[in-house]
């Protein structure tokens, strides 16, 4: 089975929302659409990408799981950025969660220690 994934994230302040997930991601984007529009490539397959959309900014809600979880977290740390949650569910599987700006969540998962 195939699995293509094309995530959204909407943003009312685009250029600030380039520069935050530039830091979060740790590269510029894979590719910018339109002046309103860029996608970064986690994964063959499998994109995010940021749009302005203010009418509907703030709301998106992604959870990415990595098999890097602790070296990503400790570079995403070395570019300024903090988690703004921190979970461990009763399974071990970890989680860090990330708001930019404007209160889009952006998680990261990981296999139990």
């Amino acid at each position: 089975m195939a699995l293509d994934l094309f995530a959204g994230i909407p943003v009312a302040d685009y250029a600030a929302a380039l520069e935050w997930y530039e830091r979060l991601l740790g590269s510029p984007p894979t590719f910018v659409v339109s002046d309103t529009e860029a996608v970064w490539e986690l994964a063959e397959h499998r994109s995010v990408f940021v749009e302005h959309r203010p009418e509907r900014a703030g709301h998106a809600m992604h959870t990415v799981f990595v098999d890097d979880f602790d070296e990503r977290l400790a570079r995403i740390a070395e570019r300024g950025l903090h988690p703004a949650e921190r979970e461990t569910y009763s399974n071990g599987v970890r989680k860090a969660t990330f708001r930019d700006p404007e209160g889009n969540e952006i998680g990261f998962g990981g296999a139990p220690l």
